[in-house]
């Protein structure tokens, strides 16, 4: 990538701002987000789904699609320094520059942080809006609180790769399975293999029978979330269309700590203060 181009100070007008679109169309999308499509000079969409793309141009017409930068085989984060190239370009040339991504722009994305990176260090405006994402809508539909017990989030490749300790008494929450293990970055889903594999891995910590849901957050306002109950051993017989991502419930209860405990029972003994159950039942 040509990150040495001179800039003049007409260039420097530039700017770009990476937003969500959220992940279910139209409901998702917040008025600042929306306002920063609306008004930019050109706005550039990673957006898999053509329907989506046709809903964006209602916004502006002025839509340049990533998704052609993908092929099969080729890795993906060349792909993504492509994309970081053209944003990257129109800023320079002076223009608002908007970028949205599915979900929250931050979230499984490497091109918006490297291209806000970028800008910024070369003294244009650039910034990132939040939006709704994944797992946000996971949350909701499997009415699960992140507070309760806790939440571990890992890409699931990770666990192949490397040598991760679970919290098996959190959920915990494994993203990105169409690519699992996916050393290449060129495959756009990898074979049933390779989440066997994967399984093998998890009943390292957890038993068999452990439940396990995989879920997909829909689309488009007139789908509803995809929801598949089974136990772990049966995981990889699951249906995937790669968008997937595995929860699996605790395992285990907390384990009190009985040594912090007897200190803030003296700490409540100084200052008056009762004791509540930090975890409600």
């Amino acid at each position: 990538m040509n990150t040495s181009a001179p800039i003049s100070t007409e260039a420097r007008r530039g700017s770009i701002a990476c937003v969500g679109m959220g992940i279910t169309l139209g409901s998702h999308l917040t008025p600042l987000s929306r306002s920063h499509i609306e008004t930019a000079d050109v706005v550039f969409a990673a957006l898999s789904d053509h329907v989506v793309e046709l809903w964006l141009r209602r916004l502006n017409p002025e839509v340049r699609s990533l998704q052609p930068y993908y092929r099969p085989g080729k890795s993906r984060m060349k792909t993504y320094r492509e994309w970081v190239d053209v944003m990257i370009t129109e800023v320079r040339a002076g223009k608002r520059v908007c970028a949205v991504f599915y979900g929250h722009p931050g979230i499984f994305a490497w091109s918006p942080h490297k291209v806000i990176e970028l800008a910024r260090a070369e003294g244009y405006q650039a910034h990132m809006e939040a939006g709704i994402s994944a797992e946000d809508c996971l949350y909701a539909d499997l009415g699960i609180d992140p507070g309760r017990v806790g939440c571990q989030h890992l890409e699931a490749s990770q666990l192949l790769f490397f040598e991760r300790n679970l919290d098996t008494t959190s959920h915990v929450i494994l993203w990105q399975l169409g690519v699992v293990g996916d050393r290449s970055l060129g495959r756009f889903r990898t074979p049933d293999a390779y989440r066997e594999l994967l399984t093998e891995r998890l009943l390292q910590d957890y038993p068999a029978d452990h439940p396990a849901i995989v879920y997909r957050a829909p689309t488009l306002p007139i789908e509803g979330p995809h929801i598949q109950r089974t136990v772990l051993r049966d995981f990889p017989a699951a249906q995937f269309t790669g968008q997937e991502t595995l929860v699996l419930p605790p395992a285990h209860a907390l384990k009190p700590n009985a040594i912090m405990r007897a200190r803030l029972d003296a700490l409540d003994a100084i200052h008056g203060t009762g004791a509540e159950p930090a975890v409600p039942a």
